[in-house]
C-alpha cells in the first residue's frame, strides 16, 4: 500500500524527565546540533512522502508553534489540536480526530529520533488485519524501559513494564494506526494508548496489534544527560566536535567550554568553565563560574529541589542522577 500522507505527532507532554530544561521550552523544541527535535521529525516524515501533520499541544506551546508556524518553510502542512487539561496518548489522539481526514496515519513520539522505513512499516500493517503496528528494536535495557511481547508472528500479546524479564521488542515511538481506534472514545477525556486504549483492543479483538521490528536507529532524549549525549552524537556524526551554539548567544574567548550545549540568547563571561553542561535561553553566566554535569536556567522565583542549587538568579540542576516520571 502507499504510505499514508499523515501523521499525528504527539507533542503536549510536560517532560518531567527533562526538567529543569522543560520550564524553558517544551521538550519537542529543544535544539539538537543546531535544529530544534521537533523540526528534525517533520524534515524526516516529509522526506518519507507525509505532507499533513497535527501536532497536540498543552505545555509551553508556544515554544513548538513559534518555532514551526504552519509548516510552509519545511513544505508540510501543519496543524494543530489543543488540549487543556492534557489528555495522554490514547486522549490525545482521540481529540486531533477532526484535523485527521484520514482512515489511516502514523503516530510519532515528538521526543522520537528515529529512522525507521515507514513505507516498510505501512507495508507491513497492511498485510496483515491489524488495527495498530508498533514500530520495535530489540529491547535495551529492560531496567528502564517496558516492553512489547509478540508471538512468532509479530502479534502483541501483551504489554510488560520495566524490570519484566520477558523477551519483548522495544517501541520506538513510530506506529500506524487506523482512526476507529480512538474514535469511540470519548473527546476531552484523558486516556492512555498501551495501559488503556490498546490492551482493551487486544481483549476484545485477537491479532489486532501488531510489531514490525526492525534495525533502525533510535535516540533517546529521555533525561537531561541522555540529551546531552544524544546532542553530541548528532553534531559529531554530521561532522562538528561541538554543538552549535543558540542565536544571539555570546561566550567569551577566555572561557572554556566542552562537551556544552548553549541555548539561544546566552551570555557566557570571562573564565568560566563548563563540562557537559546544558545552559538554557537566556542564561547569563557570571565571570569565573565553573560548572560541571549540570543543566542551567534561570530560576525565575523557582526554590531548589532535590539535585538541584541556586546561583545567584540561576537553577543549576546535576544531571549524573536520572530524573524519574
Amino acid at each position: 500500500m502507499p504510505s499514508p500522507d499523515a501523521a499525528l505527532v504527539l507533542t503536549a507532554g510536560l517532560g518531567t524527565r527533562l526538567r529543569p530544561l522543560t520550564y524553558v521550552r517544551a521538550k519537542p523544541a529543544v535544539p539538537l546540533a543546531g535544529q530544534t527535535i521537533i523540526r528534525r521529525i517533520l524534515t524526516w516524515l516529509r522526506d518519507a512522502g507525509v505532507c499533513h501533520v497535527v501536532l497536540n499541544l498543552h505545555h509551553r506551546p508556544e515554544s513548538i508553534a513559534a518555532d514551526l508556524g504552519d509548516g510552509s518553510d519545511l513544505g508540510i502542512a501543519v496543524r494543530y489540536s489543543w488540549e487543556q487539561p492534557i489528555l495522554g496518548s490514547g486522549g490525545g489522539p482521540r481529540h486531533a480526530l477532526p484535523l485527521l481526514d484520514h482512515e489511516t496515519f502514523f503516530i510519532v513520539n515528538g521526543d522520537t529520533l528515529t529512522n525507521v522505513d515507514l513505507q516498510a512499516l505501512a507495508d507491513v500493517h497492511a498485510q496483515s488485519d491489524a488495527m495498530v503496528t508498533l514500530a520495535l528494536t530489540a529491547r535495551r535495557d529492560p531496567r528502564r524501559y517496558g516492553g512489547i511481547v509478540c508471538d512468532e508472528e509479530g502479534i502483541v500479546t501483551r504489554f510488560v513494564s520495566k524490570g519484566s524479564p520477558a523477551q519483548a521488542g522495544h517501541f520506538v515511538g513510530v506506529q500506524i494506526t487506523h482512526r476507529d481506534v480512538f474514535g469511540a472514545l470519548p473527546d476531552n477525556v484523558p486516556a492512555e494508548s498501551f495501559s488503556g486504549v490498546y490492551t482493551s483492543l487486544l481483549a476484545a479483538r485477537a491479532r489486532s496489534v501488531r510489531g514490525f521490528f526492525c534495525d533502525a536507529d533510535f535516540y533517546d532524549v529521555g533525561t537531561v544527560s541522555d540529551y546531552l549525549a544524544a546532542t553530541l552524537a548528532i553534531a559529531r556524526r554530521e561532522g562538528s566536535h561541538e554543538p552549535p551554539r543558540g542565536h544571539r548567544s555570546i561566550v567569551d574567548p577566555s572561557s572554556r567550554l566542552v562537551d556544552t550545549i548553549v541555548w539561544d540568547d546566552v551570555v557566557i563571561e570571562e573564565h568560566c568553565d563548563l563540562v557537559r553542561c546544558v545552559v538554557a535561553d537566556g542564561v547569563t553566566l557570571p565571570a569565573g563560574s565553573r560548572v560541571t554535569d549540570a543543566a542551567i536556567v534561570r530560576a525565575n522565583g523557582r526554590t531548589a529541589t532535590g539535585s538541584e542549587r541556586l546561583m545567584g538568579d540561576l537553577l543549576v540542576a546535576d544531571i549524573t542522577s536520572h530524573n524519574v516520571d
